[in-house]
C-alpha cells in the first residue's frame, strides 16, 4: 500500500484528521428531519392501507361471530386431533382459536392504521409542574382535537365503522359465557342414574375396581368399598368408563359402602336402609363436590380430602366438623334372591353441593 493511501495522509489531504468538539457536548440534538411515508404523499397508497385496516377489523368481527357459533354448535365433549397438539377439546380449540384472532385484529388494525394514516410528526412537549395551569389545559384539548383531527377518525367512514363494529361485537364474547350460568338446572340434579331401580326391577351395587356385583359377604366390618350401578333398562351393560357421559354419570352415582356392627349404628332411619350394617352413602362431597375417600375405623368418620368436611356415617352421615352443609345422602339397599346388594330407589335427596332448585 502505497504512503498517500495510510489513514495519516488521507486525512491529512482531505481534512479528516482531527475530531469537532461541541462547545456544549449536553445540548439538545433537536428532532431529525421529518420524512413522508408513502401513504402521506400517495393518496391510492392511503386508500390501499385503509381497506387494509378495515379488513382486519371485519375479520375481527368475523371471529368474534365465530366464537359465539362455536360456543352453541361445538359440543363440549367432543375430542379431535390436531396436529401437532395431539387430541384436545375441539370446544376449547375453536374458543380459542376465534377468541385468539378477534383480539389480535382488533390490535394488528390499530397498530397498522396508527403507522400508515394517522400523523406521525414528533412534537415536543416541554415538562411542567404535575398541577396543570388553566394554559396547558386549554392546550391539551387543543391537542386531542388535532390529534383527532389527524387521526382521520372521523373523515375515513370506513375504518371507522368497521372499528366500532369490531369493538362492539368483542364484548358479546363474554357475555356468550355467561350462557354457563344457564339454563337453570331445573330437576335434572335431583335424580340420579339410581332412579331406574324400582323393587321390580333393582339394580345391583357393581364394584368399581372389579367390576364385579357385590354381596354382603364381600364388605367385612370396618372397611370402605367403592360401587357404581350396574345393569339397569337404559345401561344394559351397567356404567361403564367406556361410556361417553361417563364422568357427568359418576358425578352423581358413585357409592361408598361400609359395614358397621349394627349396635353401634345411631341413627335407627340409617339402619332402615342399610342391610345388615352395610349402609351406602354418596360418595360426593356435599360442599363443592369433591369425591370423599378417607375413612376412620374406629370412630367411622369419612373425611373429605378437599375442604376437610367430617362426615358421621354411623349417624346418619351427620356433618360434624368442616363447611358442608348437609349430610351425605343415604341409599337404600337390600338383597336378591341370589344375595347380590341391590337398590330399589334413587337416593331420597339430591346428591352433591347445594343449588337454587335443591328440593330438599
Amino acid at each position: 500500500m502505497s504512503d498517500d493511501k495510510l489513514p495519516t495522509a488521507h486525512d491529512a489531504v482531505h481534512g479528516h484528521g482531527e475530531v469537532a468538539v461541541a462547545d456544549n457536548p449536553f445540548a439538545d440534538p433537536g428532532l431529525p428531519p421529518h420524512e413522508p411515508r408513502r401513504t402521506d404523499i400517495d393518496e391510492r397508497a392511503a386508500k390501499r392501507a385503509e381497506r387494509q385496516v378495515s379488513l382486519l377489523f371485519v375479520v375481527s368481527m368475523l371471529a368474534t361471530i365465530g366464537f359465539i357459533a362455536s360456543y352453541v354448535a361445538i359440543d363440549a365433549d367432543k375430542i379431535v386431533y390436531i396436529f401437532p397438539l395431539g387430541h384436545i377439546s375441539a370446544l376449547n380449540f375453536a374458543l380459542g382459536m376465534t377468541l385468539g384472532i378477534a383480539l389480535f385484529c382488533i390490535g394488528a388494525g390499530a397498530v397498522h392504521w396508527a403507522r400508515t394514516l394517522m400523523s406521525d410528526v414528533e412534537l415536543p412537549a416541554e415538562r411542567h409542574a404535575i398541577e396543570a395551569d388553566d394554559e396547558v389545559r386549554a392546550d391539551v384539548i387543543e391537542q386531542f382535537k388535532t390529534g383527532a383531527a389527524e387521526s382521520g377518525f372521523g373523515r375515513r367512514k370506513m375504518i371507522r365503522n368497521t372499528m366500532i363494529g369490531s369493538m362492539a361485537l368483542v364484548p358479546l364474547a363474554g357475555v356468550v359465557l355467561l350462557r354457563d350460568l344457564g339454563p337453570l338446572p331445573e330437576k335434572k340434579l335431583d335424580s340420579t342414574g339410581w332412579k331406574e331401580a324400582t323393587p321390580d326391577a333393582p339394580i345391583r351395587l357393581v364394584n368399581m375396581n372389579t367390576n364385579e356385583p357385590m354381596m354382603a359377604s364381600d364388605i367385612a366390618v370396618g372397611s370402605l368399598t367403592f360401587a357404581k350401578p350396574g345393569p339397569s333398562a337404559s345401561r344394559p351393560g351397567g356404567l361403564q368408563e367406556s361410556d361417553e357421559d361417563f364422568q357427568e354419570a359418576i358425578a352423581k352415582d358413585a357409592l361408598m359402602l361400609i359395614r358397621i356392627q349394627p349396635e353401634d349404628i345411631k341413627d335407627d332411619k340409617s339402619k332402615a336402609l342399610g342391610f345388615e350394617g352395610v349402609l351406602a352413602y354418596s360418595k360426593i362431597c356435599t360442599h363443592v363436590g369433591c369425591p370423599i375417600s378417607l375413612y376412620e375405623q374406629q370412630t367411622h368418620h369419612a373425611l373429605c380430602p378437599c375442604h376437610q368436611s367430617t362426615f358421621d356415617l354411623s349417624d346418619g352421615a351427620r356433618v360434624i366438623f368442616g363447611p358442608a352443609g348437609h349430610p351425605l345422602p343415604q341409599l337404600k339397599i337390600t338383597t336378591d334372591a341370589s344375595g347380590y346388594l341391590i337398590a330399589t330407589q334413587d337416593f331420597a335427596k339430591p346428591v352433591g353441593p347445594s343449588f337454587w332448585e335443591r328440593s330438599a
